[in-house]
């Protein structure tokens, strides 16, 4: 079971900014061997859901309001702990997500830059796709949309 937690970035101590930052670099730039930018200033602008297993993260999203990164909300840096995939972590990571944004921005629309491979995954969790696929970092993404 996920403890999660729903923070700013003004919110964050030091030990859970640096934290989150490990989960993130350890899968997007180690796991996934890819070289990107990611502090790339959009971090204090969002709204983090951070989710954590015996005090340690495992599971992480961040969030924006509508037209802070796309016309809708929008969720991005989707990610889970390798070692913790098999619990399914993800859903429950990208529900709170879905329902901090229902409650902090009174939306239901919602656009994702997805890696396409997890196109099955989305679309479980009602996201479908839209336009054409793009590279982005060099790897294959889609555009995505979930509306309630």
């Amino acid at each position: 079971m996920l403890d999660i937690k729903v923070k700013t970035f003004q919110e964050f101590t030091t030990q859970e900014l640096y934290n989150v930052l490990q989960l993130r670099s350890e899968v997007f730039v180690v796991e996934q061997d890819c070289v990107y930018q990611d502090i790339d200033g959009k971090d204090q602008k969002a709204l983090h859901v951070i989710g954590y297993k015996n005090n340690e993260v495992v599971a992480y999203t961040r969030v924006f309001q509508p037209g802070d990164y796309f016309e809708y909300a929008s969720i991005g840096r989707v990610v889970v702990s390798e070692k913790e995939r098999q619990y399914k972590y993800g859903y429950d990571i990208m529900k709170a997500s879905i329902e901090a944004i229902h409650s902090r921005y009174n939306t239901t629309q919602i656009k994702i830059s997805a890696q396409t491979y997890l196109k099955r995954f989305y679309n479980n969790l009602e996201f479908f796709e839209v336009g054409e696929e793009y590279l982005e970092d060099g790897i294959p993404h889609i555009g995505m949309i979930y509306k309630k």
